[in-house]
């Protein structure tokens, strides 16, 4: 398989992850871009964000995952996409690519691999406090998820223009 093969094979692996039966109660987002229009803008491949419950006290004490997909060591080493900014942060990698970097991850960061259709979390990640407000990981999310939600109308729109 070729990188972006691999790398499209994990997303969709991560996406059935973190929200097996498309529940609407599941808050998610993928690409979720942070300190956008500046030169050090990062960028978290998957978010999913797990309130305590729907109080303002539940959701200021919420838990933030923050998945990173990296398809070969190349991707790893390349100085992108290592962005851990939650309070449980993953790798979601082939097993050769974990074998081969494992002592470059950090303690806290957990690691997902393919097993078969499925991922199987070999390492537990860690709590770490996060640095961001909930409010900006809320908007950033929102603003991901409004994004694809636009390209998704917009296929649409063009899949009926065809019709």
């Amino acid at each position: 398989m070729t990188r972006p093969e691999i790398t499209v094979k994990l997303s969709a692996m991560i996406e059935k992850k973190i929200n097996p039966h498309n529940d609407p109660r599941i808050y998610w987002a993928k690409e979720v871009t942070f300190d956008y229009s500046t030169d050090h803008a990062v960028r978290v491949d998957y978010m999913r964000f797990v309130p305590v419950n729907n109080s303002v006290s539940g959701i200021e004490k919420s838990d933030c995952y923050c998945y990173e997909v990296k398809s070969s060591v190349e991707d790893f080493r390349s100085g992108h996409g290592l962005n851990f900014i939650g309070d449980y942060n993953y790798l979601v990698m082939p097993t050769d690519v974990c074998a081969a970097v494992s002592l470059e991850i950090p303690h806290y960061v957990g690691i997902y691999v393919p097993e078969a259709n499925d991922l199987t979390c070999i390492k537990k990640a860690k709590r770490r406090n996060r640095t961001r407000p909930v409010s900006e990981i809320l908007l950033m999310m929102f603003r991901s998820a409004n994004r694809d939600y636009r390209k998704a109308v917009k296929q649409l729109e063009e899949m009926k223009k065809n019709d």
